[in-house]
Protein backbone atom coordinates (compact mmCIF):
# COMPACT_ATOMS: atom_id res chain seq x y z
CA UNK A 1 0.00 0.00 0.00
CA UNK A 2 1.41 3.45 -1.17
CA UNK A 3 0.67 5.81 1.81
CA UNK A 4 2.31 9.61 1.71
CA UNK A 5 3.18 11.92 4.51
CA UNK A 6 2.99 15.62 4.00
CA UNK A 7 4.47 17.99 6.90
CA UNK A 8 6.19 21.20 7.29
CA UNK A 9 3.24 23.39 7.05
CA UNK A 10 2.83 26.45 9.78
CA UNK A 11 2.41 30.11 9.86
CA UNK A 12 5.05 32.55 8.67
CA UNK A 13 4.60 36.30 8.13
CA UNK A 14 5.80 38.12 4.67
CA UNK A 15 8.95 36.84 3.43
CA UNK A 16 9.32 34.41 5.34
CA UNK A 17 10.09 30.41 4.60
CA UNK A 18 9.00 27.34 5.30
CA UNK A 19 10.68 23.68 4.27
CA UNK A 20 7.53 20.91 3.28
CA UNK A 21 8.36 17.10 3.62
CA UNK A 22 6.95 14.85 1.45
CA UNK A 23 7.69 11.06 2.21
CA UNK A 24 6.22 8.26 0.00
CA UNK A 25 6.32 4.81 1.54
CA UNK A 26 5.30 1.62 -0.25
CA UNK A 27 6.33 3.07 -3.42
CA UNK A 28 8.42 0.51 -5.50
CA UNK A 29 8.17 2.30 -8.77
CA UNK A 30 11.39 3.02 -11.35
CA UNK A 31 9.39 5.92 -13.35
CA UNK A 32 7.35 8.03 -11.35
CA UNK A 33 6.97 11.78 -10.59
CA UNK A 34 6.62 13.18 -7.21
CA UNK A 35 5.47 17.06 -6.69
CA UNK A 36 3.35 19.30 -5.05
CA UNK A 37 -0.47 20.84 -5.37
CA UNK A 38 -2.11 23.46 -3.75
CA UNK A 39 -5.63 24.87 -2.84
CA UNK A 40 -6.35 28.08 -1.28
CA UNK A 41 -9.27 28.65 -0.14
CA UNK A 42 -12.40 29.10 -3.03
CA UNK A 43 -9.97 28.05 -5.51
CA UNK A 44 -9.31 25.19 -7.51
CA UNK A 45 -6.51 22.74 -6.60
CA UNK A 46 -3.12 23.76 -8.69
CA UNK A 47 0.67 22.47 -9.34
CA UNK A 48 3.46 24.09 -7.81
CA UNK A 49 6.45 21.80 -8.24
CA UNK A 50 7.30 18.05 -9.22
CA UNK A 51 10.71 16.34 -9.47
CA UNK A 52 10.67 13.32 -12.19
CA UNK A 53 12.69 10.39 -11.03
CA UNK A 54 14.17 9.30 -14.37
CA UNK A 55 16.13 12.07 -15.62
CA UNK A 56 15.40 14.96 -12.10
CA UNK A 57 13.96 16.82 -14.18
CA UNK A 58 11.57 19.29 -12.85
CA UNK A 59 8.98 22.33 -12.70
CA UNK A 60 7.57 24.54 -11.39
CA UNK A 61 4.18 26.48 -11.20
CA UNK A 62 4.96 30.08 -12.77
CA UNK A 63 4.00 31.93 -9.60
CA UNK A 64 6.77 30.07 -7.42
CA UNK A 65 9.47 30.33 -9.72
CA UNK A 66 12.96 31.72 -8.63
CA UNK A 67 11.24 31.35 -4.36
CA UNK A 68 10.45 27.60 -4.65
CA UNK A 69 12.93 24.88 -4.78
CA UNK A 70 12.18 21.03 -5.28
CA UNK A 71 14.83 18.80 -3.70
CA UNK A 72 16.50 15.75 -5.35
CA UNK A 73 14.57 12.60 -4.49
CA UNK A 74 16.24 10.52 -1.73
CA UNK A 75 15.71 7.20 -2.17
CA UNK A 76 15.58 4.43 0.75
CA UNK A 77 14.26 1.18 -1.02
CA UNK A 78 10.37 1.66 -1.01
CA UNK A 79 10.59 4.94 0.62
CA UNK A 80 11.22 8.30 -1.66
CA UNK A 81 11.61 11.53 0.20
CA UNK A 82 11.27 15.08 -1.50
CA UNK A 83 11.55 18.33 -0.07
CA UNK A 84 9.87 21.65 -1.07
CA UNK A 85 11.76 24.64 0.00
CA UNK A 86 9.45 27.84 0.25
CA UNK A 87 11.11 31.14 0.45
CA UNK A 88 10.13 35.20 0.28
CA UNK A 89 6.58 33.84 0.96
CA UNK A 90 3.52 35.62 -0.05
CA UNK A 91 -0.12 35.76 1.13
CA UNK A 92 -1.31 34.10 -2.06
CA UNK A 93 0.91 31.01 -1.10
CA UNK A 94 -1.61 30.39 1.48
CA UNK A 95 -2.87 27.41 0.73
CA UNK A 96 -3.69 23.81 1.97
CA UNK A 97 -0.39 21.77 0.44
CA UNK A 98 -0.31 18.27 -1.05
CA UNK A 99 1.82 16.29 -2.04
CA UNK A 100 1.55 13.78 -4.91
CA UNK A 101 3.34 10.38 -6.13
CA UNK A 102 2.27 9.84 -10.14
CA UNK A 103 3.00 6.73 -12.15
CA UNK A 104 -0.12 6.36 -13.94
CA UNK A 105 -1.65 6.51 -10.83
CA UNK A 106 -1.63 9.04 -8.97
CA UNK A 107 -1.28 8.88 -5.36
CA UNK A 108 -2.05 11.73 -2.83
CA UNK A 109 -1.20 12.81 0.56
CA UNK A 110 -3.05 14.45 3.32
CA UNK A 111 -2.66 18.31 3.03
CA UNK A 112 -0.63 20.53 5.45
CA UNK A 113 -1.97 23.88 5.77
CA UNK A 114 0.56 26.78 5.03
CA UNK A 115 -0.23 30.57 6.12
CA UNK A 116 0.99 33.77 4.90
CA UNK A 117 0.48 37.15 6.60
CA UNK A 118 1.43 40.20 5.46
Amino acid sequence: EVQLQASGGGSVQLGGSLRLSCVVDGFIYDDYAIGWFRQAPGKEREGVSSIRSSDGDVSYANSVKGRFTISPISSDNAKKTVYLQMDSLKPEDTAVYYCTAVTGVHYWGQGTLVTVSS
